[in-house]
């Protein structure tokens, strides 16, 4: 029961957090694989993802061989701050002081911003185009990685950190090849507010363990964590819904 307490937040939140960013990279590089073509689309994800691949090889045996206690620390510290980021931003949307993410009005912007820069730089157009598919790729596939890492921080927990991000990034490809249009239906809001809290509770987790705290109920408080800044995001959305509502 451990593991599965301790698996199943890891799972969900590799899982939760590239499904995001998969679809904001994809919503990029189908614009440029629209205006431009498939080939400097794809040669730009592929320059991306080597880059990433090298990143990886090179810095993971440093993370595998670096104390745990320190390692978790520091990691539960990063942790938070991409947790507290995103759950500070759902929540300001999911209370009405923010405009929700629109998938298909990026997909437009993106567009209509790379074939604007194409027109005026025609010679270098497969150029412009691929490095636009490369800088997406590499910064969201950047926080995929980080994110897989970290909530697998601890020994034997990398593994189901990974099939969670494999998972993910497989059904969201394959959506968007099947569909062929930006991927504005999936709950990517709502997505967000649970990654920002199960960050979140995971940086306190692991911080709290790198501090060589002794968790009541062991693996089961990540839970606890999570649904506790789950909860509060939820109540602050609420009354900010309420302040708009009164004052509207």
């Amino acid at each position: 029961m451990a593991n599965w307490a301790t698996f199943a937040p890891i799972v969900g939140a590799s899982f939760t957090a590239t499904t995001v960013e998969i679809v904001e990279a994809f919503t990029i590089v189908l614009a440029v694989a629209v205006v431009r073509g498939w080939r400097p689309a794809l040669l730009g994800t592929a320059a991306a993802l080597a880059v990433l691949t090298a990143a990886v090889a090179l810095f993971g045996p440093l993370l595998a061989n670096a104390p745990v206690h320190g390692l978790q620390l520091v990691i539960g510290i990063l942790l938070l701050v991409f947790g507290l980021g995103w759950l500070r931003k759902a929540t300001l949307r999911a209370g009405g002081v923010l405009a929700l993410h629109d998938e298909e009005a990026e997909y437009a912007k993106e567009t209509a911003s790379l074939r604007s820069e194409i027109a005026t730089r025609e010679s270098a157009g497969d150029w412009l185009a691929g490095m636009a598919a490369f800088k997406a790729v590499l910064l969201e596939g950047t926080e995929v990685v980080f994110i897989v890492l970290a909530v697998g921080a601890r020994p034997g927990l990398l593994l189901p950190s990974a099939l969670g991000a494999v998972a993910a990034t497989v059904l969201v490809l394959l959506a968007g090849l099947i569909l062929h249009k930006p991927l504005s239906k999936i709950p990517e809001n709502s997505m967000k507010f649970a990654v920002g809290a199960i960050l979140t509770g995971f940086g306190v987790f692991w911080s709290g363990e790198g501090l060589g705290v002794d968790w009541p109920g062991g693996d089961w408080a990540i839970l606890a964590l999570v649904g506790l800044y789950g909860l509060a995001g939820l109540g602050l959305a609420a009354m900010l819904r309420g302040r708009q509502t009164r004052v509207a």
